[in-house]
């Protein structure tokens, strides 16, 4: 089996041109297999083994580069696949976009692995690693530069590695202690050592490196199911939650002829009777679930009102605007807690928005039009970040993709009992994209021990614990709603909920470190 190994490494690391650039791609759609909904993590093992091979044998800066940013091409557009549905609900005027919308993400999230390469081969060449020490070393500059992709240009974090995971509840536990940052150096890993399996299998470095990489599985695996097997399941007294998910269809959801009906279908299954358990003391609906301005619109919230809970709220997504006849309207993707009668008890907006969907980027200089209805851009937020509503423990809203910034609701402290994430993944149909955005909130709740609650139009609707195990849970495309009461908060808020990033850099220093430890002697640097 050794030898054959080594055949293939030694085929892999001698092509040169095109042969070289599309393995790359096929090694990078290997690797996109791994993520959600699919999950086909063993796929892991072929996509970074075979891309450490091919930069095994780069002599150039320009070929290290290249290689890299083929698999990104290959990873991402796989990924990426389902930005070209939002493209298609206004298909008439920007359907022609959607293969270029897909390819061009891909090409431009593939800059960040062809700099992972480039950095990496260098590293390689100056301190002369063996293979152990280039998995070591790759792992490290990978996750930096996922740390990187997260808020550069606003950040885009999207299916950072570790959410791979997101189907295996003990694995998912490391995330208490390192955040999905560190869950993703510990898989690459674990997927690129069997690399060693090509060299001499009898070196010490070899013996170590395929220890070390069963060590880390075994660990992250059993010490998840050890911290599951003292998970408790207790819940908040007296707050029973009813979420609301209508399926309405993002090519109807701003039409002026259905906007009154689609209010009243939300109305009426929050009215429904429960099917098991207490009615519910708080109904919640999804982002922009209101698709009118309730800012001053009193009659539409005497009207919201008459359906709230006797001591509880309706909290509900929509827009939001200054005064009218402001000098310069502005205006808000809002989360709104609305109590008996009408009464707005608080006002969330959306701080961190989504380029091209809620406002146009360097709008003087692009001359295009955002996504969404409507052509004005909204406005950041600068409000609270946490909600404490009487009769509810405190609240962090988290609307749309701002649950998917580890660093950001770390940055939230111990303040929020629970989270709460309204989001409409209408946009993206029956793809991939809702799957991959829930499995990457799922983490927020790990990394911070405390429940998510996430209320979507189209799905996935659910109720996470603070271990980011899925309770009660309505799937993708399904119209209904499903009550449950509210998960307590864990004692003690995690390593990551305390450390933040912190401890991702402690961990990035010592593969690093580690890897570069493994030096031999010098050898010569790129061209």
């Amino acid at each position: 089996m050794i030898p054959l190994i080594r055949r293939w490494r030694d085929l892999i690391s001698a092509l040169v041109g095109v042969k070289r650039t599309l393995l790359a791609m096929i090694f990078g759609l290997a690797a996109g297999a791994a993520m959600a909904p699919f999950h086909l993590v063993f796929f892991l093992i072929p996509g970074f083994v075979g891309l450490l091979w091919l930069l095994g044998s780069c002599t150039r800066k320009r070929q290290a580069f290249g290689v890299g940013w083929a698999f990104g091409v290959g990873h991402f557009s796989v990924g990426f696949y389902w930005i070209g549905h939002a493209f298609l609900v206004d298909a008439a005027t920007y359907g022609w976009l959607a293969p270029i919308a897909v390819l061009g993400l891909a090409g431009a999230m593939a800059v960040f692995t062809g700099l992972v390469t480039l950095f990496s081969s260098l590293v390689f060449r100056r301190f002369n690693l063996g293979t152990v020490g280039q998995v070591l070393v790759f792992a490290a500059v990978w996750i930096a530069f996922e740390w990187v992709r997260g808020w550069l240009f606003t950040g885009f974090p999207w299916n950072l590695i570790g959410t791979v995971w997101a189907f295996s509840d003990p694995v998912m536990q490391f995330a208490a202690v390192a955040g999905v940052y560190g869950l993703g150096l510990m898989t690459i890993i674990v997927a690129a050592m069997p690399a060693v399996l090509a060299d001499e299998i009898r070196s010490p470095h070899s013996k170590a490196g395929l220890a070390l990489a069963a060590v880390l599985a075994i660990s992250i695996w059993g010490g998840g199911m050890w911290r599951l097997s003292g998970a408790t399941n207790e819940n908040v007294a007296g707050v029973q939650l009813r979420l609301v998910q209508p399926n309405i269809p993002q090519n109807l959801k701003w039409k002026p002829g259905y906007k009154v009906g689609h209010v009243k279908d939300q109305i009426d299954l929050s009215k429904a009777p429960p099917r098991e358990g207490p009615p519910p003391t708080h109904i919640i609906w999804a982002e922009t679930a209101v698709p009118f301005n309730l800012s001053y619109d009193k009659n539409l919230l005497a009207f919201l009102g008459a359906i709230v809970p006797k001591n509880g709220y309706l909290i509900t997504g929509a827009p939001r605007s200054n005064k009218p006849g402001s000098e310069t309207p502005q205006y808000w993707n809002s989360l709104f807690a609305i109590q008996p009668g009408g009464r707005i008890a608080a006002t969330y907006d959306k701080i961190h928005l989504v380029p091209f969907g809620e406002y146009v980027p360097f709008r003087e200089i692009l001359k295009v039009s955002k996504l969404t209805a409507g052509r004005v851009d909204f406005t950041a937020g600068r409000g609270e970040r946490v909600w404490r509503l009487p009769g509810l423990p405190p609240v962090a809203p988290l609307i749309c993709y701002e649950a998917i910034f580890p660093g950001e609701v770390a940055s939230l402290g111990p303040e929020p009992d629970w989270l709460l994430n309204v989001t409409n993944d209408g946009w993206f149909g029956m793809s991939a994209g809702p799957y991959q955005h829930f499995a990457a909130v799922r983490f927020r709740a790990i990394e911070m021990g405390v429940p998510l609650v996430r209320v979507a139009n189209t799905g996935i609707s659910a109720v996470v614990d603070g271990y980011g195990r899925v309770g009660k849970r309505l799937d993708l495309g399904v119209r209904g709603f499903v009550d449950s009461p509210l998960p307590k908060r864990l004692s003690q808020v995690p390593l990551y909920g305390r450390l933040g990033d912190w401890i991702v850099l402690i961990l990035l220093l010592m593969a690093f470190g580690g890897g570069v430890f493994l030096r031999q002697q010098k050898t010569e640097p790129l061209s």
